[in-house]
């Protein structure tokens, strides 16, 4: 499942790969491809120019996943804590905010994410969720900052006070996704006393130091 999450936001080569998974040891990796190649899961693509060489992407079997993939997230929220939010990643941060983000229907937008030096955006439309890496076409608004600071904007109710966060266009919208969040009572009231105690704070402000 975490290379159907890495691939869900568009092709990568092994090496962009390797990294998006943890790490994992080029055997390993390299069996798990085959494997998912052969069940018509994932295929070998050509990168068009400007990039070059080989890329694995999800095949429309591979898409298929995309529910699944976000409704495992959440049920796996019930096992998190709120100090978890310090490590995540910016290339993980639209599809972490997918899975905490429950559009209603009829709403439609697009949201931009810096973080770090990656670029992703998130797409809203009929109460679902798209993601993908690299710059949205007139997004309604754009979201910068590190992960940290970005989640707790979102969860705790107020990008004031939350180091780093930076916003254009319609931050009305911003309010709009506050609503949208759901995630445990007990997340939510463990993110609230980080915030006020400064932890989480802290966890933005080094996040946002380190990627400088």
């Amino acid at each position: 499942m975490l290379i159907v999450r890495e691939l869900s936001l568009g092709p990568l080569r092994f090496s962009e790969l390797a990294r998006g998974v943890g790490g994992a040891p080029t055997d390993i990796l390299t069996r798990r491809l085959r494997d998912l190649e052969a069940d018509g899961i994932v295929r070998r693509v050509e990168l068009d120019l400007p990039a070059s060489g080989t890329a694995y992407e999800l095949t429309a079997l591979g898409d298929g996943l995309d529910g699944a993939m976000l409704e495992l997230g959440r049920w796996g929220l019930n096992f998190y804590s709120a100090d978890y939010v310090a490590d995540i990643s910016p290339i993980w941060l639209a599809n972490a905010l997918r899975v905490v983000l429950q559009p209603p229907a009829g709403f439609t937008a697009t949201v931009q994410l810096h973080s770090e030096g990656v670029a992703s955006w998130i797409r809203f439309e009929d109460g679902a969720s798209s993601a993908g890496r690299g710059e949205a076409a007139d997004p309604e608004l754009t979201i910068s900052g590190a992960p940290p600071a970005i989640v707790a904007a979102l969860v705790v109710g107020s990008s004031a006070g939350v180091p780093g966060i930076e916003l254009e266009g319609d931050e009305g919208l911003l309010d709009q996704l506050r609503e949208m969040v759901v995630i445990p009572e007990r997340l939510r009231e463990e993110a609230q006393m980080m915030v006020e105690s400064g932890a989480l704070l802290i966890a933005a402000t080094e996040a946002a130091a380190a990627s400088a």
